[in-house]
């Protein structure tokens, strides 16, 4: 029996597409104050759809929700349990979750612009415009009936920097491409790194890459209103409200580019070429975005034509990490592996099963990918500034950083994990005593002498050492967000209605 087809008229564009060409765009998080409004403006609300258009559209809108703002908007408590717990308890709803983020000291949501407690909005609204069309976009969205219904709390600009982020690299580059045609058949144990992905790893009401439904909210079937709802696969018997609909990581990324590049400057003792180099080994790729492993094989499933060149790899060739860091940021986001090394055979793949004669002692430290990806859907701000002006003495008074925008099924699984293990922790592919050279945020940690280093493989000789680097990211708010499919957001606009 063949799945049944992807209704992309039912999915928020922003899952489908990045908005590239959109170049302007602005963030706004909400209060709700008048639910009744607020609902009654969802109604007609004007949400782009992952539909493909004959021509590129010149503006869009986006709405997502926190599990506060579903309450504020009157959903009853019966289908918020349906949600995961960490969606429900928020990004700072706990303090251990917030050590595990790496959201301690300077991170600290104590001192976040928004999203501590107290102060987490209920809608995020993404706007996105055409150059020259933002403004007057906003000003339609933002109609009489809509100021009634919201109370803004704040406004996050964004700025066009090229496709570059604030440090000055070419950013957005490796995107897993999720299977929109429904024909990826999961297998057990995957012997080679893909790109595709099962559907259900960025859409709720998808098989994931277990071959399993994540857990999100059902309706009955007698509810009222819930015949707007799609039906569940996995459960024929109920309507299903997550169903193509996702949730939205949100976290304000405000960069040091000055501290970064005279940190480096002051490393490699002012020689420009030496500088380049050294902070193209904490990234894992050229600032063009070239990666410091060859590319062009193996050929790898679901890389996109457009950018094989510079996604067309994996670490194999790189064993020692003398080309590529071990600890560099792009190994530590996706480290491009399979769920068991590479084998020729029955016999060999069965001794990798149970732990003998795998070749490296790396190849058993790091987690299978592809249960961990997540699209990435990010916007920088701030004004450009260039290595060379960061490096020198000019004042630099504007602040710049990314807000960082990922889609994921699961927040626990793919950004927590990743976060988490990857990230932040100190102990990463054998490593010890570093976190992620520019996310890492340089904490103490029990038992660990030191959590401020980097480390480069050198052919001959011991590892050449980089001490106590200092923060270079510093979060200044963050939020977790459902973000509905067309039907749910119909739902939701009709709660506390009479059917």
């Amino acid at each position: 029996m063949s799945a049944e087809p992807v209704n992309f008229s039912d999915i928020q564009g922003i899952v489908r597409f990045g908005y590239n060409a959109l170049t302007e765009a602005s963030f706004l998080l909400l209060k709700i104050s008048d639910p009744a409004g607020a609902r009654a403006w969802l109604m007609e609300a004007p949400v782009s759809t992952a539909e493909e258009l004959s021509r590129p559209p010149v503006t869009a809108l986006q709405v997502a929700f926190t599990c506060e703002g579903l309450h504020a908007l009157g959903v009853a408590e019966e289908l918020l349990t349906g949600f995961s717990a960490e969606f429900q308890s928020g990004m700072t709803g706990q303090e251990s979750r917030s050590r595990r983020l790496g959201d301690i000291d300077a991170n600290s949501p104590e001192l976040w612009r928004w999203g501590r407690v107290g102060n987490v909005p209920h809608v995020l609204l993404m706007i996105y415009a055409q150059p020259g069309r933002l403004e007057g976009w906003t000003r339609t969205i933002q109609d009489a009936a809509w100021r009634a219904a919201f109370e803004v709390l704040d406004c996050l600009s964004t700025s066009n920097l090229g496709g570059k982020e604030p440090f000055g690299f070419k950013d957005g580059i490796s995107q897993p491409t999720p299977d929109w045609g429904r024909q990826r058949e999961v297998s057990g144990d995957e012997l080679a790194y893909g790109n595709r992905l099962s559907l259900g790893e960025f859409l709720l009401g998808y098989p994931n890459e277990y071959g399993k439904y994540t857990d999100r909210p059902l309706v009955s079937p007698d509810a009222p209103l819930s015949s707007i709802l799609p039906m569940a696969e996995d459960q024929p018997n109920k309507r299903d409200f997550g169903r193509n609909g996702t949730f939205l990581v949100f976290r304000q990324l405000q960069q040091d580019v000055r501290g970064f590049w005279r940190f480096i400057d002051k490393q490699t003792h002012s020689d420009p070429k030496a500088r380049q180099n050294l902070a193209e080994s904490m990234v894992g790729r050229r600032m063009d975005g070239t990666p410091l492993v060859p590319v062009g094989s193996p050929s790898i499933e679901g890389i996109d034509k457009k950018s094989v060149a510079q996604n067309q790899f994996t670490y194999d060739a790189d064993s020692n990490g003398f080309l590529c860091p071990f600890g560099a940021h792009i190994r530590r986001a996706n480290p491009r592996n399979a769920d068991l090394p590479a084998s020729d055979g029955l016999f060999a793949r069965l001794g990798h099963t149970l732990g003998f004669g795998n070749a490296d002692y790396r190849d058993d430290v790091i987690a299978s990918t592809r249960f961990h990806r997540m699209i990435r859907r990010g916007r920088e701000y701030g004004p450009k500034l260039t290595p060379e002006q960061a490096a020198g003495g000019d004042p630099d008074t504007a602040e710049h950083g990314i807000h960082f925008l990922c889609l994921a099924a699961n927040i626990l699984r793919q950004f927590e994990f990743v976060q988490n293990s990857w990230m932040m922790n100190t102990k990463f592919d054998a490593l010890t005593e570093q976190s992620d050279p520019l996310l890492g945020n340089r904490a103490k940690i029990a038992g660990c002498p030191f959590s401020n280093t980097f480390s480069l493989s050198q052919q001959e000789g011991v590892r050449a050492l980089v001490m106590d680097m200092p923060q270079f990211v510093t979060v200044r708010g963050g939020a977790y967000f459902f973000l509905p499919s067309i039907s749910a957001l119909r739902y939701l606009a009709g709660v506390n209605r009479q059917p």
